[in-house]
């Protein structure tokens, strides 16, 4: 026990481990902010690669309806309710 109280008296000793609670709990760039901030960094990473594919698919869809004009007929009667002159259009509502 003697041998473990030497060391606490040490000036270093109790320098490094005050420096070492600091680092580790108190000091705005703690341990637990890093492991909050890498999960935050995986979901964002996550979100990233989702909307990168989203992108791509969009991007394919565009190709497909700027080559095929019946295609983009109806893509645009079905979701900008548009019509001809000579047509009516009416709208279902589900409830």
């Amino acid at each position: 026990m003697a041998k473990y109280l030497k060391y606490t008296k040490n000036f270093y000793f109790l320098f490094t481990v005050l420096f070492i609670g600091w680092m580790v709990f108190i000091d705005t760039n703690d341990i637990v902010s890093h492991f909050k901030l890498r999960s935050k960094l995986k979901e964002l990473e996550k979100q990233k690669e989702f909307y990168q594919e989203r992108k791509e698919k969009i991007q394919a869809e565009r190709e497909e309806l700027l080559s095929n004009y019946e295609l983009l007929e109806k893509f645009a009667r079905e979701r900008y309710l548009m019509k001809r002159k000579s047509e009516d259009l009416y709208v279902i509502v589900e409830e």
